[in-house]
């Protein structure tokens, strides 16, 4: 199942490459909280490292809305929740994203959407880490394509497991995060029973 077509560029050699996005559950990208800059103007791109060792620019989720909000007058965005057999993905879009801004105003939930977005990390006052999703694009899907969505997910989270020592973002997600690789394998399992294939 492809990403939406919706760009989003770093600087290789003088040219742009498109960056990926990153098939993640909610379970995993909640638990993300290393942040950081890959190059030295301002133009470059920002990642987050999930705790799986994969770098992470760009996002692409699918799941059920749930519920959205409007908020704001001059700057109007909407905030969102989406829900994938793991966990809750915040997402939000503002005037920086008009097409995503609208596609959740004509979505009412519930109703299974196909997101991608930025990934977008924040610390709190006191000191927590939130994670939410910058939208690109929200498209309305079938059921269907959720269930490919998570299978493509689990297989995708794996992948990220099995290379996690051997890669320069493996070994430095496994420094940063102490993550037990088990309880990822076990988040996706548990996200494989719930469906009904």
């Amino acid at each position: 199942m492809a990403a939406p077509e919706r760009p989003s560029f770093a600087r290789r050699e003088g040219t742009f490459e498109r960056e990926p996005a990153r098939r993640v559950f909610a379970g995993e990208l909640r638990e993300t909280r290393i942040h950081f800059r890959e190059g030295e103007d301002e133009k470059s791109p920002t990642y987050v490292l999930l705790p799986t060792g994969e770098r992470c620019n760009r996002v692409f989720l699918v799941g059920t809305l749930t519920e959205k909000k409007k908020q704001g007058e001059q700057n109007m965005f909407y905030r969102a929740r989406v829900v994938d057999p793991t966990g809750t993905f915040f997402i939000m879009a503002g005037s920086y994203q008009p097409e995503a801004m609208q596609q959740i105003a004509r979505i009412e939930p519930p109703a299974f959407v196909a997101v991608a977005g930025k990934p977008n990390v924040y610390e709190t006052p006191d000191g927590a880490t939130l994670i939410s999703v910058r939208c690109e694009s929200v498209t309305p899907v079938e059921k269907d394509t959720r269930d490919r969505w998570v299978l493509d997910c689990a297989l995708s989270t794996l992948d990220r497991i099995d290379s996690m020592g051997t890669t320069k973002y493996g070994l430095r997600a496994q420094k940063e995060y102490h993550s037990d690789p088990a309880v990822f394998r076990k988040m996706v399992f548990e996200a494989l029973s719930q469906l009904s294939l």
